[in-house]
């Protein structure tokens, strides 16, 4: 689903009238969403006696699908596949769609495309489910996928018919790779075969070195630094539970804890274990899966070890909710506090040759400390603001000065200082917030 989602330019979302709103279907219109595709519902199985049309809108709300009937921008069509009723109106809205989109591709160019699927097949060799996105693919063409390349031998359509060029949008088998290419890889028709080992070389060698410094996996710490640093307000997660009232209550109590700044936002929910399209999901999103109660099975672990994903697993909500809330709270800006020290009255002014102005001064109130924040005031007028470099006491070089005594200062990258100056002396607290 996911993969189809990415490389599709209209998604038919097949809802039954009579089921409702499936996980599956979730599942699907998440998809959908990350990557961008708008959506056409196809309201199926309407000859049934128990159809509820009405039923399958409402539920299309809660997961921000408003159908045109509702006064929203998604078009819907009520179908019946088995009786074959309003087909051709499904027809229309997708042309409609398309026209909206203004979807159209030359077909008079190099062919290019994406690999939906790959395989090795004992008797054909390597074979590449592809989509052709743009040109025309003929048998006989040099095509390059990722780091695999070849001669088309022979293209097989959806039917299983063998065809002798595919166009935009039509999907087909090619056989004549060298190797099997990865699904999601670009292929493109190139000029000639030495262009081809130019070009899968060069991924090759990219491949290898990338695996010698392999990115560490993303953590739950290391997305919120990433979120952090682009300013971003979203904390996105996948979560996974045993039975739906667990996950209702997790998404509940994550929820509550957005603020203004920063929110989680759930990209897709579901009960039972994490599978492979789980962790689909949550790479496009750039997600942590979380499980309640359940586990990831085998694919999904290879297939999280491989993108990079975290999953972390949970059995009691208050420790999710709460590393959750400790991550999000990283991503608060903090907050300054100005705790104020003292004020002092310049009352001489001297020259001193390698340091320059140096303010002598009767510390009035409080007390001033070397290294603190001042303010220079005359006035009553804010005529500098800056950090306290030298404080003495006679000749010595002291931290502080308490009320009642004299002291001698200067300031860093400063020297338009008059007696009578205040100064007002200050520090700076940084408040890590949290939620």
């Amino acid at each position: 689903r996911a993969r189809g989602a990415k490389v599709t330019d209209i998604v038919v979302l097949v809802v039954a009238a009579d089921d409702g709103v499936m996980p599956q279907t979730v599942e699907a219109i998440n998809h959908a969403k990350a990557a961008g595709v708008p959506i056409i519902v196809a309201i199926n199985k309407i000859d049934k006696p128990q159809a509820d049309p009405s039923r399958v809108r409402t539920e299309l709300l809660s997961h921000e699908i408003v159908v045109e009937s509702m006064s929203g921008e998604t078009l819907e069509v009520e179908v019946s596949a088995l009786k074959q009723l309003n087909l051709d109106k499904l027809l229309e809205a997708v042309h409609l769609q398309a026209e909206i989109l203004d979807l159209k591709a030359n077909p008079n160019r190099s062919a290019e495309g994406i690999v939906v699927e790959a395989k090795l097949e004992r008797g054909r060799g390597p074979v590449g489910t592809v989509l052709v996105q743009r040109g025309t693919l003929a048998v006989g063409d040099i095509v390059v996928a990722g780091s695999s390349w070849g001669r088309v031998r022979a293209l097989i359509d959806d039917k299983g018919q063998n065809v002798t060029e595919a166009g935009p949008s039509v999907p087909v088998e090619i056989l004549g790779f060298d190797s099997a290419p990865e699904a999601g890889d670009q292929f493109a028709v190139v000029e000639n075969e030495a262009r081809a080992r130019e070009i899968t070389d060069y991924r090759m060698r990219k491949r290898r070195e990338a695996l010698g410094s392999a990115a560490a996996p993303r953590t739950l710490e290391q997305m919120m630094q990433s979120l952090k640093e682009a300013g971003k307000k979203e904390f996105p997660l996948l979560v996974k539970g045993d039975v739906q009232g667990s996950v209702e209550a997790i998404a509940g109590a994550l929820k509550k804890l957005g603020t203004d700044e920063v929110e989680a936002r759930i990209v897709h929910s579901g009960v039972g274990g994490i599978t492979e399209s789980d962790i689909s999901l949550a790479s496009a999103s750039k997600a942590v899966v979380v499980g309640f109660n359940v586990r990831a099975n085998a694919q999904a672990k290879s297939a999280a070890d491989r993108d990079g994903v975290e999953i972390r697993y949970y059995s009691i909500i208050y420790d999710l909710v709460d590393d959750v809330k400790s991550a999000m709270s990283g991503l608060l800006a903090p907050t300054k506090k100005e705790n104020f020290l003292g004020y002092a009255t310049i009352k001489q002014v001297f020259n001193i040759s390698k340091t320059g102005k140096v303010a002598g001064c009767l510390v009035t109130d409080g007390k001033v400390e070397r290294g603190a924040k001042v303010r220079l005031l005359r006035d009553k007028v804010v005529i500098h603001e800056g950090t306290l470099s030298v404080l003495k006491r006679f000749k010595d070089d002291v931290k502080e000065v308490p009320a009642g005594q004299e002291c001698g200062m200067a300031f860093a990258n400063y020297q338009d200082i008059r007696e009578g100056d205040e100064i007002e002396c200050f520090n700076v607290e940084i408040i890590q917030r949290s939620l």
